[in-house]
């Protein structure tokens, strides 16, 4: 099997989000993105382990 070496494809939305000019922004702008974007990290890994919580159930139910 050989090895997709192609960048990863971002959805539109963050491919915008990681181009974005920072350069107009002031310092409380950029603290503000940043404050943001950690509370989208926080809530996106939530939803990852509930996500994993779902899938260790449902392994288990259909392993008996």
């Amino acid at each position: 099997m050989e090895q997709d070496d192609s960048p990863i494809r971002l959805p539109d939305s963050l491919t915008a989000l990681v181009q974005a000019d920072l350069d107009p922004l002031s310092l409380a702008e950029l603290e503000t993105r940043i404050a943001v974007l950690e509370q989208e990290i926080v809530r996106t890994r939530r939803h990852m382990e509930r996500a994993a919580l779902q899938r260790a159930s449902a392994d288990a139910l259909f392993k008996r």
